[in-house]
């Protein structure tokens, strides 16, 4: 079993910066793609950034050039670094994890943190 534990959430102001962090932990020999989700009140859950093992990264774009995500491989975590928020950033962070169950699985469990919330007020 892998837990994953989210922190850094607030309340900043627009134009702020935040940054979160998702510690993973439990049975894990590797981590392959991790990614940072939000959802809003109202809204649907969606893709905010991923990373792969290798280091490789994706951003939806509406947070391209403002977010950016790494990971540390030898601390199991990956980071969030939210410059220039604005207020349409408001939501719940989540993030997730792609776990193989053993050395050389063709195939992954998909892990979830609790959720972090931040707002941006205006």
């Amino acid at each position: 079993q892998v837990q994953l534990v989210e922190s850094g959430g607030g309340l900043v102001q627009a134009g702020g910066s935040l940054r979160l962090s998702c510690a993973a932990s439990g049975s894990i020999f590797s981590i392959n793609a991790m990614g940072w989700y939000r959802q809003a009140p109202g809204k649907q859950r969606e893709l905010v950034a991923v990373i792969s093992s290798r280091g490789s990264t994706n951003y939806v774009d509406s947070v391209q050039g403002r977010f950016t995500i790494s990971r540390n491989n030898a601390k199991n975590t990956s980071y969030l670094q939210m410059n220039s928020l604005k207020p349409e950033d408001t939501a719940v962070y989540y993030c997730n994890a792609k776990v193989p169950p053993r050395v050389g699985a063709r195939w992954e469990y998909t892990y979830w943190g609790q959720g972090t919330q931040v707002t941006v007020s205006s």
